[in-house]
């Protein structure tokens, strides 16, 4: 039966309906398919190809080369050499006691070190490299790289190593690098990624510490190719890091070298200066140590050793230590009182051997007296009595101004570690910091370089220059970076009368030069290099008035520690100041006896630029200074086989 052509239209409408509204839905999941595959395509394309290049690819950091250092000459003082390790990555080794099994089969892996390794490994991330084996043959090198396919995440490599060609004579001016500690990071702001890697090694102390970030350059970084093992397969591309900065010192390293021949076992430091310029053409601590030993992981017995010498070979005695002057600060004493109008330079003194003060006796160092003394005679002979009477007419805070002026009391801006300050002491500081008033015995104590006043040897030699000179030298010891001079910076001026400065010259000429000087015995024969100089010698010990009754004990007869400090500064030539000297010898006794004969023996040997004619000394010092100079020889033979390069 035939349907009717209404039903049947309605069927048709039906229909279309239904397909429309299917086909609407297909085209909208189409619509967000495509809308998806876009997203996954386009959008997400950079992420997607890391993700799948990250299978294959990985990307590592490459050291930079640090930075050499130089003395004034081109005479290297810290430098690279090859240095072949072995290196683990954890997540590309798999299974690592299998891998190290294998590996100790294959070379000789020390215990200690081993397990040193997997405690980094263990700490550090999992894609960063750990050094297995650091400074191994060639031999073992091309050992492992054979045998590679079953050492998966091992890998065989040259690096760079830290080297010091002259050991221990540049050891506290340079100082030494050392691995990347947690207590490094901690105080590093933003550390750079290359930081991070294991045993990265960085500067500790020293220059090494103060120029880390222009020594250490920039890193580089390499893509490499690696199998489903993590075998690398090949370099892809690699982008070359930025070489660390070369520095040139102000240093005669030849210089230096003969001073720590010359203060051999002793504890003490010298310091020399260019009156003109401020350039430090050496600054050297006695004893020293070898750094080479932080560089390859100082065994505990060594490190022990160093730690535990009571001469403190690790210390920087010359920026370091602070020590009271003793009679070197007498030139300033003198100096306030004619700068105040106080005192002319011919006034003279009664010295009867002490001067009572506030009901306490303050005694010379000469027992009988000077009996009367002006300036000249006063300094030349070191009498104590004559600056306990500018004392109480100057007063400490006049004292402390010139002290200041001269370089006391400041921490001098040159890159080495701790840099001490010293202390130039007024009423306020006593004030502040012994919660005490100041009295007029400290200011007499003060007057001869003794009681607050600490003074390193830095400071004395910038004020041997500035004696001499007149002008406010301040130190140097960069003389270039990357072959770009630095410039020489100066203090506003001494601003002092020449007069008073002549006098003051005038008679620590005669303190060396005058038979009656505390170091004629240490004086300079050639006329073109007479230097004028100042001896000092620092209590360390109370002496009691019982002790002084039966005779006060000689230094000899002491234990070392309680013995006296031994200084001595100048500056030579008398007439036309090249440099300056300070010499420290701890508890050397006194100073005319001990730091005197250094100081002058360094000051021939820096205005001659090595060993002067025995002429230049004392017809009776000469036999005696060519044997020092057949021992010193032997001391010195390794610098002088070093190699120079080029800055």
């Amino acid at each position: 039966m035939r349907r009717p052509f209404r039903n049947i239209n309605r069927s048709a409408q039906t229909i279309s309906r239904r397909g429309l509204i299917l086909g609407g839905a297909q085209a909208v999941f189409i619509g967000i398919l495509g809308l998806r595959m876009r997203h996954l395509q386009v959008e997400q394309a950079d992420q997607f190809r890391l993700l799948a290049e990250e299978n294959r690819i990985n990307i590592r950091l490459l050291p930079p080369i640090r930075g050499q250092i130089f003395d004034r000459n081109g005479a290297i003082i810290a430098e690279n050499e090859p240095s072949y390790r072995i290196t683990m990555v954890r997540e590309d080794a798999g299974d690592i006691t299998h891998v190290l099994n294998e590996l100790t089969r294959l070379i000789e892996l020390d215990p200690d070190a081993l397990n040193r390794a997997i405690a980094e490994m263990n700490r550090s991330a999992p894609f960063l490299p750990v050094t297995i084996a650091d400074r191994v043959t060639w031999e073992e090198i091309t050992r492992v790289a054979v045998n590679a396919p079953v050492l998966p995440g091992v890998t065989p490599e040259v690096g760079q190593s830290r080297r010091y060609p002259m050991g221990r004579i540049f050891a506290h001016v340079v100082g030494y690098v050392g691995p990347v500690s947690t207590r490094d990071l901690e105080r590093i702001q933003d550390p750079e990624p290359i930081l991070r890697i294991p045993r990265f090694q960085i500067g500790k102390v020293g220059i090494e510490a103060e120029f880390e970030t222009a020594l250490r350059g920039r890193a580089g970084s390499k893509r490499v190719e690696v199998n489903s093992l993590g075998r690398m397969m090949r370099e892809l591309d690699r982008k070359e890091g930025e070489t660390g900065a070369n520095l040139q010192l102000t240093v005669n390293a030849q210089l230096q070298d003969y001073i720590q021949a010359r203060l051999g076992d002793l504890s003490a430091s010298a310091v020399v200066i260019n009156c003109q310029t401020g350039d430090l053409l050496a600054i050297a601590s006695s004893p020293s140590y070898d750094p080479n030993k932080f560089v390859r992981r100082i065994s505990f017995a060594d490190f022990a050793a160093l730690r535990d010498d009571e001469r403190r070979p690790l210390a920087s005695k010359t920026v370091q230590d602070a020590y009271p002057p003793g009679s070197v600060f007498k030139m300033l004493t003198a100096l306030a009182a004619l700068d105040e109008g106080l005192i002319t330079a011919d006034e003279t003194v009664q010295c009867s051997g002490h001067l009572e003060v506030s009901g306490r006796r303050f005694h010379c160092w000469k027992r009988a007296g000077h009996g009367k003394v002006d300036l000249e005679t006063s300094l030349r002979e070191s009498c104590d009595v004559y600056f306990y009477e500018l004392a109480l007419k100057v007063g400490i805070e006049k004292i402390t101004k010139i002290a200041r002026r001269f370089g006391l009391g400041t921490a001098h801006d040159i890159p080495m570690s701790g840099v001490a300050s010293g202390l130039t002491p007024d009423k306020n500081w006593k004030r502040l910091n012994r919660g005490r008033d100041w009295v007029v015995g400290d200011t007499v104590n003060a007057a001869i370089g003794q009681g607050y006043v600490l003074t390193s040897p830095l400071q004395l030699v910038v004020m041997a220059a500035r004696l001499a000179s007149g002008k406010s030298v301040v130190p140097r010891l960069i003389k270039k970076i990357d072959g770009i001079e630095q410039p020489n910076r100066q203090d506003p001026p001494l601003d002092l009368q020449d007069e008073h400065l002549q006098q003051i010259r005038k008679a620590m000429y005669q303190v060396s030069n005058n038979r009656r000087g505390t170091a004629y015995r240490s004086r300079i024969i050639d006329a073109k290099f007479r230097l004028a100089g100042k001896t000092g010698t620092s209590q360390v010990r109370n002496i009691t008035e019982a002790e002084r009754k039966r005779g006060v004990t000689k230094n000899s007869d002491l234990p070392w520690k309680r013995r006296d400090h031994a200084l001595f500064v100048n500056f030579a030539p008398f007439d036309a100041p090249e440099i300056a000297v300070a010499v420290v010898v701890e508890h050397g006794g006194g100073g005319s006896t001990t730091a005197a004969p250094i100081a002058r023996d360094i000051t021939l040997q820096a205005l001659y630029d090595g060993d002067p004619p025995l002429s230049a000394y004392p017809a009776k010092d000469r036999s005696k200074i060519k044997a020092q100079r057949q021992e010193l020889q032997k001391l010195r033979q390794p610098f002088q086989s070093s190699r120079k390069s080029k800055v």
